[in-house]
Order: structure tokens, then C-alpha cells, then sequence
């Protein structure tokens, strides 16, 4: 089983990467790899879309850093999306990184592909189950099936959401076990 996260933080070592990073760690005997959208984004001919041409060409980032990583995510069997909560939503990188999958979308490449959605918020309750909420609705858009944590805990039933430091909340640490447990059981 291949699993890929995407970190839509623009911090690759911040409080987003670290719940990716735990959930991959308990994906006992999968290939796994995080994608930090920051880097992808880095060298396409614009970082966010225009929508130059409908419909899309690729022209924009056709060989880049970004094509790379729409073709690891059509590859894999399982996709995470991180984002931190900027505003009641994802970040501007992972929409920038969304808006960039029109060709995607027409392509129907990720068409069925399950998927999950992690955040963290300045504060408890600083609208990560409502960010979670976005990056399922862009997913939702290219046709995945949305996998919601299924905790038998009574939390996080939509994703994994913690409060900064994520390393010190013990909940979002179990919600990543269950979460990893999930996935492997797809």
C-alpha cells in the first residue's frame, strides 16, 4: 500500500507536519512519502491558477515540481491532506495547490481515490473540524471518497484536528492511531 500526505503548511517541520509524520508511523508496512505543497508550488510558472486555458494544458507547471506530485498522488492507495487553520480555512498554499488540479479533475485521475484530512488550530475548538470541511469539499470536487476517522473515542469523526503544540495533545495523538488503523483497513 502506498500512502502519500500532503502538507499544505508553509512550515515543512511545523505542527501539520508532525500529525502527518505520526500517522505515516503507524502505517506499519506501507510506502509512504509527505509532499510539502510550499516546494511543489516553488517552481510552477505561477504558484497558484489562472486558469490560462479550459481546459487545462498544464502549460503552467508541465514538468515541474507540482506534475511530480499529482502523479505520486494519482499512484498512491491513500492520500492525507494537512492544512493548519489560516482563517477558519486551509492555507493558501493547499488551495493554490487544489485550484492547480483542473487537469486533474478532467482527467478523472483521482477519481474513487480515498482520502483524509488532518488540521490544527491556534486554539481548541479555532475551526480545524471547519478546515477539515474545506479540504474535503476540494476532494469532494475531484471525485475522492472522503474517509472520516471512524474513532470509536467520540472525536474527531470528520479527521484529525489538535490544538499547537500537536505534539503535546494527547487526543490528536490518538486520533492519529486511529486514523492510521483506518486507513491500513481500507
Amino acid at each position: 500500500m502506498k500512502i502519500t500526505a500532503v502538507n499544505g503548511s508553509p512550515d515543512k517541520n511545523g505542527n501539520t507536519a508532525f500529525l502527518l509524520r505520526e500517522i505515516l508511523s503507524c502505517c506499519t508496512g506501507a510506502e509512504t512519502e509527505i509532499i510539502n505543497v510550499g516546494e511543489v508550488l516553488s517552481d510552477a510558472k505561477t504558484p497558484f491558477c489562472v486558469n490560462c486555458s479550459s481546459p487545462c494544458s498544464k502549460v503552467c507547471y508541465k514538468g515541474t515540481k507540482l506534475d511530480d506530485a499529482f502523479k505520486k498522488i494519482t499512484c498512491s492507495d491513500f492520500v492525507i491532506f494537512g492544512s493548519p487553520v489560516y482563517f477558519g480555512s486551509m492555507s493558501a498554499q493547499l488551495k493554490a495547490f487544489f485550484d492547480k488540479t483542473r487537469a486533474v479533475r478532467g482527467e478523472k485521475a483521482w477519481l474513487g481515490k480515498p482520502m483524509a484530512a488532518v488540521s490544527v488550530g491556534a486554539s481548541k475548538f479555532g475551526g480545524e473540524e471547519r478546515t477539515i470541511e474545506h479540504i474535503q469539499s476540494c476532494a469532494l470536487v475531484l471525485g475522492m471518497t472522503v474517509v472520516g476517522n471512524g474513532s470509536e473515542l467520540g472525536m474527531g469523526h470528520f479527521g484529525v484536528s489538535a490544538q499547537r503544540p500537536a505534539k503535546d495533545d494527547q487526543n490528536a495523538l490518538i486520533q492519529c492511531k486511529s486514523l492510521a488503523n483506518t486507513i491500513l483497513n481500507c
